[in-house]
């Protein structure tokens, strides 16, 4: 089984005058920035904002190093297993056979029914997945 590619990179977190969107979030290594509620958001959105960027370019090599910030901004350091994050955004399609008796299968077509929407939040829900 490969290895899961996990990520390190540093993020600053700096106070704004805003009384909705309280902390700004900048990945240098990125050049993009985020936004969060309290410093826990914070910090979870930024290691989103690195997910998510993993989705769509690669991503340069991990950085542990921690830049320099000035007095009201932290800095810190954020690991994002890309892998997991890849996987559970995946929202690409699988064709599954499936077997249901003829009459679901009549009534759900009358009915307009899409099966893959329910067999999808079927099969979320019995995971506990949103």
């Amino acid at each position: 089984m490969k290895k899961d590619k996990i990520v390190v990179f540093p993020i600053i977190i700096k106070p704004t005058n805003d009384s909705k969107i309280k902390y700004t979030v900048n990945v240098p290594d990125l050049d993009r920035d985020t936004q969060g509620k309290s410093i826990v958001e914070a910090i979870d959105m930024g290691k989103d904002l690195i997910g998510t960027m993993s989705l769509v370019e690669d991503l340069p090599k991990s950085n542990t190093k921690i830049p320099k910030t000035k007095d009201d901004e932290i800095a810190t350091l954020v690991t994002v297993n890309i892998s997991a994050y890849k996987r559970k955004n995946d929202e690409r399609v699988v064709k599954k056979t499936v077997t249901i008796p003829n009459y679901l299968n009549e009534e759900g077509k009358a009915a307009g029914l899409n099966f893959s929407a329910i067999l999808s939040e079927g099969i979320k829900a019995k995971i506990g997945i949103e």
